[in-house]
């Protein structure tokens, strides 16, 4: 690939829909530039960017794969990236480094709810976009109708710069509304408009004219004058209002039958800006604390994003990073300002799907990957040693479903934690933790999908095969009432016998306090060097409840009398009796069981709140309020954690996936007696 300058490159990534076509666009893309010599197909795994086994076996985008090509001079690095919702974590990060994005629309199934999640994140990093209504062959497909939906969802900022000529299985190429020509045929060959879409294509025209004079005073001017704008004049207003985020133009084509591609990447050359024309970045200089612009320029100091970590099987740990100023060379060294770290950097890559071209230095807007560097993760900046910047780091979404993770055989337990580690190192939108009530290993992500994914991940990558299961609830447990109880421990056995006698009382305390033991005695009745051993005796105790077996917390335990013997009683004895004592007293109580209770945080749009309040309801949750935000409703509850563990799945379906939530530990409170006794008999059964 010959070199190119910033001026010269386009980062553009694809967002959509699951299933509306970026793979099989992307793939057309490259085919039209001379990248690849034949079309990959997704259904027969042989696409560039879906590479992953997991990826063939599902058919469906899961990791983000790079796409650079050449096109008229440019260099297009093209960021394929996953349209279903579990593997946001991957298309945050590809947008995070675009300068410029395509809204990829399916022609038959119009906007979907990946694609206004797609266009959101693309709102959040301010980043132009194109809009390709893709598919326009298929069943169904309808251009107009779609154009109508996104200028209802979009605003009618978005215009189109060509219409479709026919549809469906009648598709035959686009009129281009800038220079009112045709072109369609197996080459498209430039024609004539068809008469029967000579007065449409003059409507929309008018359409994207008025759009284009809007975006500059001398255009508006002459347009308000009723002087016709020049073709050179539409383009330079188009390029400075798509740019500028003023205007979205809107093309048409089908990326399976490759009709569009070529004149997409015509587009993203002509209206999606370079790294130059972007608003300039800040980041702060650790030395100075200072807030510093970073320009891109390749001669200037070096500041570059890692957004991606993968495990390659081949050349182990590779890192994916984009350029933002100066220059990256091919075996130097540079510092990673986050983890204040040095690392060598070995042979520097230009990454195609799976292939890896070898350059010898990448400058300022280019994007890139290296291998094996030690310290180095997803969201660090990499920079000169003697002007070190941190960059901001790329926000990625908190997990909202786990799952245990149970390894089969000892062998897999061994390797667990150390695979565990590099698939988070992965992926930052996954967290491990052990949950210290119930023992368990638990894996948490954004779906059910992605830890499947993950689970499959382990078992290609590292060789560790697991189950993976719902999360047990850890419940506690404590007491109702106050009570006292005896214990005396007496065994004689020839010699040396033993002798332990207490008396405990146990009282409840404040929910939340945790436990409590307190010494009454008096006279020396017990001796105090055997008081610890007491309380370790009840410690022991109370990890286990009478009720179902679970931790006893928010007690308070005194021990107020008891006896020794001079000879018999020892540390051991007094364990033993604490230990029985303050079980016997925790029977007579009134035990109860505790579950742990979340704070819900549920952001969805108006038309779901019925649905989603009278689904809470049914989990015994309790509705605190509703506030507006921006359109949408913020619902604010709280509900028992073993009502709310498959809460990301209800969510998705009961608001199509637009819904979204937080969830975090508030309390623990009384289980109801019927809920109680049920999980008593299921954990005594177990």
């Amino acid at each position: 690939m010959q070199q190119h300058t910033t001026e010269q490159m386009r980062n553009v990534v694809l967002l959509s829909h699951s299933g509306a076509g970026k793979t099989s666009l992307a793939e057309a893309m490259l085919f039209n530039s001379g990248a690849i010599n034949r079309l990959g197909k997704v259904d027969q795994g042989s696409t560039t960017s879906d590479y992953d086994p997991d990826e063939v076996k599902r058919q469906t985008s899961i990791y983000l794969a790079l796409l650079p090509c050449e096109w008229q001079g440019f260099k297009v690095n093209i960021i394929d990236t996953p349209g279903y919702a579990d593997f946001v974590a991957e298309v945050k990060s590809a947008v995070r480094v675009a300068d410029g994005a395509v809204i990829v629309v399916c022609a038959a199934s119009s906007v979907e709810v990946g694609t206004e999640l797609g266009w959101g994140y693309a709102d959040e990093q301010e980043i132009p976009r194109l809009i390709f209504v893709n598919k326009m062959d298929r069943e169904n497909a309808d251009f107009f109708r779609v154009m109508e939906e996104i200028r209802a969802n979009f605003g009618n900022k978005c215009v189109p710069i060509e219409i479709p000529i026919g549809a469906q299985d009648d598709f035959q190429g686009v009129v281009d509304l800038i220079r009112m020509k045709s072109y369609s045929g197996p080459q498209w060959q430039e024609g004539e408009i068809p008469d029967s879409l000579k007065e449409r294509a003059g409507e929309f025209r008018e359409k994207l004219v008025e759009a284009v004079a809007e975006t500059a005073d001398d255009l508006i001017a002459k347009y308000l004058e009723g002087e016709e704008l020049t073709e050179e004049e539409i383009v330079q207003g188009l390029r400075a209002g798509a740019t500028g985020g003023q205007v979205v133009p809107v093309l048409a084509g089908s990326a399976g039958r490759n009709l569009g591609a070529a004149r997409l990447l015509d587009a993203i050359c002509h209206y999606l800006p370079s790294p130059l024309d972007r608003e300039h970045l800040t980041a702060v200089n650790p030395t100075t604390k200072q807030e510093e612009t970073i320009d891109a320029d390749p001669t200037g100091p070096l500041a570059a994003l890692v957004f991606k970590t993968s495990a390659d099987p081949y050349v182990g740990k590779l890192t994916y990073f984009r350029v933002y100023s100066g220059t990256i060379y091919s075996d130097s060294t540079v510092w990673n300002s986050t983890r204040e770290h040095q690392e060598r950097i070995g042979q520097l890559y230009v990454l195609r799907g799976k292939n890896q071209e070898p350059v010898p230095h990448l400058i300022a807007g280019d994007i890139g990957a290296v291998a094996k560097l030690a310290e180095t993760t997803t969201g660090d900046t990499v920079c000169g040693r003697d002007h070190p910047l941190i960059m901001p780091t790329i926000e990625f979404p908190q997990p909202t479903m786990s799952f245990a993770v149970h390894p089969m055989t000892k062998a897999d337990l061994d390797k667990l934690g150390s695979s565990l580690t590099r698939l988070v190192e992965e992926d930052p939108s996954l967290q491990i933790h052990r949950d210290g009530d119930t023992l368990e290993t638990v894996l948490s992500g954004v779906g059910d999908a992605q830890l499947e994914v993950a689970a499959e991940k382990m078992l290609r990558k590292f060789g560790v095969n697991v189950r993976m299961e719902t999360p047990k609830v850890p419940y506690k447990e404590t007491v109702a009432i106050s009570a006292k109880a005896e214990y005396k421990h007496k065994k004689q056995t020839g010699g040396h016998g033993q002798y332990g006698h207490v008396f405990l009382e146990i009282e409840p305390k404040p929910r939340g306090e945790g436990y409590e033991f307190s010494n009454r005695i008096v006279g020396g009745v017990v001796p105090k060097n055997y008081i610890p051993s007491v309380e370790k005796g009840v410690v022991a105790g109370l990890q286990e409840g009478v009720l179902a077996g679970y931790p006893v917390v928010d007690i308070k335990v005194t021990m107020y009398d008891g006896s020794y013997h001079t000879v018999d009683s020892s540390d051991i004895a007094f364990k033993i009796a604490g230990n029985h004592a303050v079980r016997k007293g925790l029977s007579q109580a009134q035990p109860v069981l505790l579950e742990p209770v979340m704070d819900m945080k549920i952001t969805v749009p108006e038309g779901y709140i019925g649905d989603i309040i009278s689904d809470l309801n049914g989990k015994r949750a309790k509705v605190l309020g509703m506030n507006p935000q921006g359109g949408l409703n913020v619902i604010e509850a709280k509900a028992p954690l073993a009502e709310v563990q498959r809460y990301a799945i209800d969510i998705r379906a009961m608001t199509q996936g637009r819904g979204s939530f937080q969830m975090e530990l508030s309390h623990y409170e009384e289980v109801p007696a019927h809920i109680a006794q049920r999980i008593s008999a299921e954990r005594e059964k177990a």
